[in-house]
């Protein structure tokens, strides 16, 4: 059975490292044999979670969207930036609105439910945006993700990618395959 997993970074920003880092992940899937589809949040603009603006319009179009192909894939990989010790703004929002239900026929947390997620980050600084993954495991164990345990945070990111978006550390190559294995790994389960 083929993985299908969606590949993401908690980050708009045109150059963002996070962004790279889920690009590379994407490209370590595709080589590993998964059925991967990599999403720029950027594509995908929705204005702050607001239960009055659900109340009286339902979700925004691209909430929808991105839900669907939530829906559609086995696997997430989510390359998160750190905020203040945290995820990212965008991905939360993000992932509020797609938590919501689209119609009263639909299941609670479709778009996660029963869904295997990975989690890696990148940043300027030497934990590589590593605090900013447990809030974000936390969240996903909640909406009913079960994220593997290995993960992967890069330090120095500024340095950390050449100037084809490739990782120059091998052996930070190498670990962010393994994660992408696990995801593999346990998408087809």
């Amino acid at each position: 059975m083929t993985s299908k997993i969606l590949f993401l970074a908690g980050s708009a920003r045109k150059d963002s490292l996070n962004k790279k880092l889920a690009k590379v992940a994407y490209e370590l899937a595709v080589e590993q044999g998964a059925d991967a589809t990599f999403v720029d949040l950027k594509d995908y603009p929705m204005p702050l979670y607001d239960g009055d603006d659900e109340s009286a319009t339902g979700l925004p179009e691209n909430a929808v969207k991105l839900k669907e192909l939530f829906i559609a894939h086995s696997g997430l990989f989510i390359a998160s930036p750190e905020y203040n010790s945290s995820f990212s703004a965008l991905l939360k929002n993000t992932l509020d609105w797609i938590s919501r239900p689209h119609s009263v026929k639909e299941r609670p947390l479709c778009a996660f439910r029963d869904k295997v997620a990975a989690l890696a980050s990148t940043s300027p600084g030497a934990l590589g945006g590593l605090r900013g993954l447990v809030p974000l495991r936390m969240m996903l164990g909640n909406i009913q993700v079960m994220v593997v345990p290995e993960q992967i945070a890069i330090g120095a990111g500024m340095s950390a990618f050449d100037e084809e978006g490739k990782l120059t550390d091998e052996k930070q190559s190498r670990a962010l395959g393994l994660v992408v294995a696990r995801l593999i790994s346990e998408t087809s389960n």
